[in-house]
């Protein structure tokens, strides 16, 4: 018999066949003592290095990997999570981009079923060209849809326009053809008309004065185009102020007698002295006086051209014209290109020539 007056005792803490006094009852103990270990775990089961009983015999160790505080990252394939103990610390990493509207509208990922929109309708031709996008497919599209303004059609097609400077659709949108004052999608005009006295000559480009009511003081006459001249890259030149086109090479043909000049004018054509602008025999001539008078800046000297032109092989010396010498027919007019004064000389004698041609 044992004395107890503790409150705690049960018969599940006494042995089986033993009695307690417990707070002034008696209780009989229920409490088997086992004989030896009657675990079922094996080595597999229990962590690598910790040892323990089972019903087979004590003292034996484990042999479970302890994979410890392992992460693991979703991808597009399956990871396999080997066997072993984890200490709880490891976990699937996230990833803040992983969100309905990153997502396809319908398409579910880890969960997450996206709602961003795959409903586009726009076509190769409503896109800028070369910037390539997406519809309601998953094939990536490339624009075709940029749009060019031509001189040859009034009609301004819907669409994407890249970058365009006005003189490149029309040539003729420049000062010189526009009303003196007016102002025409960016150009002033200079153009004084033939009218109310107003002088239609060009100015002689004289800018410095040396005389109170001289040319440089007055500048009068019909304000230059800017750019002036226009390199057409095919062995033309375009003077903006006149329209006409001039052979870029100012030397092509070297000197000629009169007769000889007109004939190699006449006769020029593209695929010679660097053209390859389509012209054919009889679109080219000899300028006539007052034609190679009007490239003359009198501000310049030898040669007396604007300031930048892209003519090449100017001669400071006279260039014939096809103005015939009234009162001694034998002789005709020719430009003098290193000062800009103007002689006549026997057809005879030889010159320089600078073939022209009109605008078109």
């Amino acid at each position: 018999m044992v004395n107890t007056s503790s409150g705690d005792a049960t018969a599940g803490n006494i042995l089986t066949g033993k009695k307690a006094w417990v707070d002034g009852s008696e209780v009989t103990g229920s409490l088997t003592c086992p004989s030896g270990p009657t675990g079922n775990a094996v080595v597999g089961d229990v962590l690598s290095g910790k040892t323990f009983s089972n019903s087979g015999g004590a003292g034996l160790t484990g042999t479970m990997t302890n994979q410890g505080a392992t992460d693991y990252t979703p991808g597009i394939s399956d990871q396999t999570i080997t066997a072993g103990y984890y200490n709880g610390s490891g976990h699937v990493v996230g990833d803040a981009d992983l969100s309905a509207g990153n997502i396809k509208a319908g398409t579910e990922i880890f969960s997450v079923t996206g709602t961003f929109p795959n409903d586009g309708t726009a076509t190769t031709d409503d896109v800028k060209t070369d910037s390539t996008f997406y519809t309601d497919s998953a094939v990536k599209l490339t624009g075709t849809g940029t749009k060019t303004l031509s001189s040859a059609n009034d009609t301004v097609s819907a669409g994407y326009y890249e970058a365009t400077t006005l003189s490149a659709v029309d040539a003729d949108l420049a000062a010189a053809n526009i009303k003196k004052g007016a102002d025409i999608f960016g150009k002033v005009g200079t153009y004084e008309g033939t009218g109310g006295g107003s002088a239609t000559i060009a100015k002689t480009g004289q800018t410095t004065s040396y005389a109170t009511g001289d040319d440089g003081d007055l500048q009068k006459g019909v304000a230059w185009p800017n750019p002036r001249f226009t390199d057409n890259s095919n062995g033309t030149v375009t003077d903006n102020l006149t329209g006409l086109i001039w052979l870029q090479n100012a030397n092509a043909f070297g000197t000629r007698d009169w007769a000889t000049a007109l004939t190699d004018c006449n006769t020029l054509n593209s695929g010679e002295h660097g053209l390859t602008d389509g012209s054919k025999e009889g679109d080219w001539r000899l300028p006539n006086v007052k034609e190679l008078l009007s490239l003359i800046d009198w501000s310049q000297s030898s040669p007396v051209l604007p300031s930048g032109h892209p003519f090449t092989s100017v001669q400071s010396s006279g260039y014939w014209s096809s103005t015939t010498y009234e009162s001694n027919t034998y002789y005709a007019w020719y430009v003098y290109m290193g000062y800009g004064g103007v002689g006549r000389d026997n057809k005879d004698g030889n010159h320089s020539v600078w073939p022209v041609r009109s605008g078109n």
